[in-house]
């Protein structure tokens, strides 16, 4: 049986590397890693951009690198027309005698401009952060908010592609007029199903692996990780199997799989910007309790009652969702 099961599975993935569709699913979670590195700033980064006169006080550049982004330029002209783009950046020149003046284009906010001031002021003082009196205090968080999220969204994502995959072959299947062909074979409906069902789970773990590994979360429970992606995997399994049974062409099948993002960035967007009153409203969504239970794997503050919890309720949202939809499953492969 279970050899039977495993020669529908590398059937699948052979079939999925000549497509063009599925490839490109498959190296999606890579390209997710690159992206989330590049574009997901780091804890203690700072958006403030500053540009002055290159040569002009190389003390004044190093100083000023400590807090803020700066960039340099040759001339005046130069950072006059670097300033008239659209971001907000200041730029800090130097005056008539020995000091400095600050030069906007006019319409950033007042916070930045008021945060470069301070630093000119610093610097011409030639003060440093020993000499605060400040104290940081360090509230334990180590890794940024905006790349925890996008992590933890991608993961989600990557889960949904595995349906996608399963649909795409199934009407793969259905294309090359074998799907009815199962029930001539020595293979049963259910090593059928099982055997479908494994690219929509083996391509989510992997890729899942692929993107923690790549985006540096290397010191998280990976076990806690796995339970996770596999229970977030059977709602993406089943609207797979459904999509792929009730559509004849690729891109049809793969464009209604869309339909599941629209309850996963909702899920995402509830958590992130609305009030703990309207949290019930998506308490139904299996995605929403996913994306609760890798905040807490990502943050490594997740126990095995935390996880097995948030688990469960995906795992028995989604077998109201297969109670609901084995019928039309059976009668689509019927």
């Amino acid at each position: 049986m279970l050899k039977k099961i495993f020669i529908i599975f590398w059937r699948d993935v052979k079939v999925s590397v000549r497509n063009f569709i599925t490839l490109y699913i498959l190296v999606v979670p890579i390209i997710f890693g690159i992206m989330i590195n590049v574009f997901s700033p780091g804890i203690n980064d700072t958006t403030v951009e500053i540009v002055l006169l290159k040569g002009e006080n190389p003390q004044q550049s190093d100083y000023l690198k400590q807090f803020a982004q700066v960039e340099l330029l040759d001339s005046l002209e130069l950072i006059e027309e670097r300033l008239r783009k659209r971001d907000h950046i200041i730029a800090i020149l130097p005056g008539v005698s020995e000091d400095y003046y600050i030069l906007t284009q006019g319409n950033e906010p007042d916070y930045i401009v008021d945060y470069v001031k301070n630093l000119a002021t610093f610097e011409h003082f030639e003060l440093s952060v020993e000499d605060s009196m400040a104290e940081i205090v360090d509230l334990g968080r180590e890794i940024p908010p905006l790349k925890k999220l996008m992590v933890n969204a991608g993961i989600i994502f990557i889960s949904i592609l595995g349906g996608m995959i399963i649909a795409l072959n199934i009407v793969e299947e259905k294309t090359d007029r074998t799907i009815r062909a199962i029930h001539l074979s020595p293979v049963s409906r259910i090593g059928f199903i099982a055997g479908k069902s494994l690219m929509g789970v083996v391509v989510p773990v992997v890729g899942s692996i692929l993107l923690l590994m790549i985006t540096g979360f290397w010191e998280i429970n990976f076990l806690h990780a796995l339970i996770m992606v596999l229970t977030s995997c059977i709602i993406s399994v089943l609207v797979g199997f459904i999509q792929g049974i009730n559509n004849d062409d690729l891109m049809n099948a793969a464009g209604n799989m869309k339909l599941l993002f629209m309850p996963l960035f909702g899920s995402i967007a509830a958590q992130e910007l609305l009030a703990d009153k309207w949290q019930k409203l998506f308490y139904w969504i299996p995605f929403y309790w996913t994306y609760k239970g890798n905040d807490l794997v990502l943050s490594g503050q997740g126990d095995w009652l935390d996880i097995m919890t948030y688990a469960g309720i995906v795992f028995g949202i989604s077998m109201m969702v297969f109670f609901i939809l084995a019928p039309k499953i059976r009668k689509g492969l019927g």
